[in-house]
């Protein structure tokens, strides 16, 4: 009973992201409500209290007692729409009610899907919020009651129902949407398979699979634990069985996928969030995100080189591998193609992201059911593929819906009470506006804000506490916004809670200590990444053409460097002198005296011309022999 009640409605939110993003969102407060209410019911039904438990019947009674009133509060907006927005009315009994079971069960659905750090951080804001006023020093403040905590978060647009949960509704849920149905009629295998064949053959080969993997699934999940559980499922046991390292494959996935976090286009789904907080074109962020992702990509496939050279890790057998000729198919390329053709020849048009990820759906859909009608694929099966791709997309907003909502609670909570704008000033005060010192505190908060805690949610927290302390000591927002995300980000593989590792780590039956020792290693430069976008402001596109060049040499010159010293990079075959020359040309590439800085590009291409040549001559030796 239950899964079919499950399926019934995650396919009523399928179709409801579906129908709206071709038609366009309904009224704010009616959209959001009735998004909410789907996703709630859904993710009772999707995490049910006490399953396999002999107190199973209780869990039934709470799960509906909290369905129950929470699409009742969801209605009740539902169906009071206009007179909220225009009355703007004054809390009854009735509506502090309504408002307690809301948010109870947003966040007990958000303690179910991801624990419980999001949902008491969430809770203390609430606390704060109430009590605040009890507490002295520069953290206090006027305080709130119930009633006027209540207007804000349930009787207005600024509380539950403000603009996280409507980028979710919309924009996000469209992705999902589309996301979904792109991987379940065959784009997941062809992803995988292009993977295989373009990282397979070479040295390191299953551990570039998975980072291409990772790469291609981010385009369409955004999401680093969701890629680990995808892609990891198929590459960490493929690097076991060709005797990797348990730990160093479960690290390799860990930051591979994390990487999807920061790769355009959706950046985890942080980038619809970023556009809405700082009033730019979601394909601004995007194309702000492009260099620092091929920094990242370019560092840690350099790095596996290195290491698989260093260790002579075995390649790929020819015999697991796709053929091309399989691989390129048109039917299964072309829906592919597709798809990515209306979603950006959408936005390209100026349409709405919504309109332009349904435009790519309906395209993906006339192409899948061509191909599979020309091929004579069941009726059956077609059906099962859409069906489950539509399923998918439900559950997927579930962790989406709960966290933006329970992420909007606490925005609202901050800005009601200031504490924002409180600790940006005391950090700023402590740094004594001194850029970098500014920028380390803001990055060490960062991590330890978003540990526990999805990407998402994540950053929605530390762009509303920290971003206003890097702008108020004169970063331009995009890159103060930009170095929060990308620390909220790689909270995700620092220990003590790091998530992907976790995953990872499952998966490899590592320990998670030893798996998170490899992925910070193997991933460190994502820690330099946001400083370097600090001091070379022009990686995101913020300068002319040849400030763009330059900058993109010397961050290049300086992430080659680095991950040669994390690679173990071999020149002279001494260690310490090795690594000592790396450092040196690396840095000299980011001195901002243009002669340094081409002496330290100059020197490091020498060094690795030196080592490529070297490497050439041995192995022409061992085959004359």
């Amino acid at each position: 009973m239950r899964n079919k009640l499950l399926m019934l409605v995650a396919l009523l939110l399928g179709g409801f992201i579906f129908y709206t993003s071709a038609t366009g969102p309904f009224e704010s407060l009616v959209h959001r409500s009735l998004f909410l209410a789907l996703v709630i019911g859904l993710g009772l039904l999707t995490y049910p209290l006490g399953a396999g438990k002999s107190w199973r019947p209780l869990g039934i009674a709470i799960d509906g007692l909290l369905a129950l009133g929470a699409i009742t509060a969801c209605l009740f907006i539902t169906f009071n729409a206009n007179r909220i927005l225009t009355t703007l009315p004054w809390a009854t009994p009735q509506d502090m009610a309504l408002t307690a079971i809301l948010v109870v069960s947003i966040l007990e659905v958000a303690r179910r899907a991801i624990g419980w750090v999001f949902p008491l951080l969430v809770t203390i804001g609430i606390a704060y919020a109430l009590l605040g006023d009890r507490l002295s020093g520069p953290l206090s403040h006027r305080g709130f009651d119930a009633s006027f905590v209540t207007e804000t978060l349930f009787l207005g647009d600024l509380g539950v129902w403000g603009m996280l949960l409507g980028v979710a509704a919309t924009t996000i849920a469209a992705f999902v949407l589309f996301g979904s149905l792109l991987l379940h009629t065959g784009g997941g295998q062809t992803f995988i398979d292009l993977s295989m064949r373009i990282g397979g053959r070479s040295q390191g080969g299953a551990a570039k699979i998975a980072t291409v993997a990772s790469s291609l699934f981010a385009m369409v999940s955004g999401s680093a634990v969701a890629n680990v559980a995808t892609t990891g499922n198929f590459t960490i046991p493929m690097m076991k069985r060709l005797k990797y390292p348990p730990a160093f494959a479960g690290g390799v996935e860990a930051v591979a996928s994390t990487g999807g976090q920061i790769a355009p286009p959706i950046l985890g789904a942080a980038a619809f969030i970023m556009a809405e907080i700082l009033g730019v074109s979601y394909v601004t962020i995007a194309l702000a995100a492009v260099l620092p992702a091929l920094l990242f990509y370019v560092a840690v496939f350099f790095t596996l080189h290195l290491v698989a050279v260093r260790k002579a890790l075995p390649l790929v057998p020819e015999s697991e591998l796709p053929a091309w000729p399989d691989v390129l198919q048109l039917r299964r390329l072309t829906p592919i193609v597709a798809a990515l053709g209306g979603l950006f020849g959408g936005v390209l048009n100026g349409y709405s992201i919504q309109f332009a990820a349904f435009l790519g759906i309906t395209l993906l859909l006339v192409s899948y059911l061509f191909f599979a009608l020309l091929d004579r694929t069941p009726p059956r099966q077609i059906a099962r593929s859409l069906v489950t791709g539509l399923e998918d997309a439900g559950k997927g907003m579930v962790i989406i819906g709960v966290l933006l909502a329970g992420a909007q609670i606490l925005v609202a909570m901050l800005n009601l009470t200031g504490i924002g704008v409180t600790l940006s000033t005391l950090v700023v005060s402590v740094a004594g506006e001194q850029v970098f010192l500014v920028a380390l505190i803001v990055a060490v908060i960062c991590l330890i804000m978003g540990m526990g805690i999805p990407t998402t949610a994540a950053y929605v927290l530390v762009a509303a506490v920290l971003a206003p302390a890097l702008t108020r000591i004169g970063i331009e927002p995009l890159v103060a916004h930009l170095f929060v995300f990308y620390f909220a980000t790689i909270s995700v593989i620092t220990p003590p809670v790091c998530i992907a590792v976790f995953v990872a780590a499952g998966i490899a039956k590592a320990g998670w200590l030893q798996v998170a020792g490899q992925a910070i290693r193997l991933g460190a430069t994502t820690y330099i990444i946001p400083f370097l976008i600090l001091a070379y402001p022009a990686l995101i596109g913020l300068g002319d053409a040849w400030d763009i060049t330059l900058a993109a040499a010397r961050a290049m010159a300086f992430v080659l460097a680095f991950a040669g010293i994390l690679g173990g990079a071999r020149f002279f075959g001494h260690r310490w002198l090795d690594s000592a020359l790396l450092a040196i040309t690396g840095l000299l590439a980011l001195v901002p005296n243009s002669a340094l800085g081409l002496l330290g590009i100059a020197g490091l291409t020498g060094l690795y011309l030196w080592a490529w040549q070297s490497s050439r001559r041995i192995a022409l030796q061992g085959a004359e022999l």
